[in-house]
């Protein structure tokens, strides 16, 4: 089971957006409604660790705050 982050959708102006946390299977659909009051929703999509490949390290990241090019980290 995994847990996935939703997000109400506010039907006026005064309505609060408001986060929750839900576990589901990743083979089930995103929810479209609260499962309690029925409140329209969206399952929001977070960051993560990016594409992970078996066998093959992660390139390195280069170090220092100027960026990888910028010619003084080769």
């Amino acid at each position: 089971m995994t847990t996935y982050v939703y997000e109400t959708l506010p039907t006026n102006k005064s309505e609060k957006l408001k986060h929750f946390e839900i576990r589901q299977s990743m083979k089930d659909a995103p929810l479209t409604k609260h499962p309690e009051t029925g409140a329209p929703m969206k399952r929001v999509i977070l960051g993560g660790y990016g594409l992970l490949q078996k066998g093959k390290p992660a390139p390195a990241k280069p170090q220092g705050g100027c960026g990888s090019g910028c010619g003084c980290h080769t």
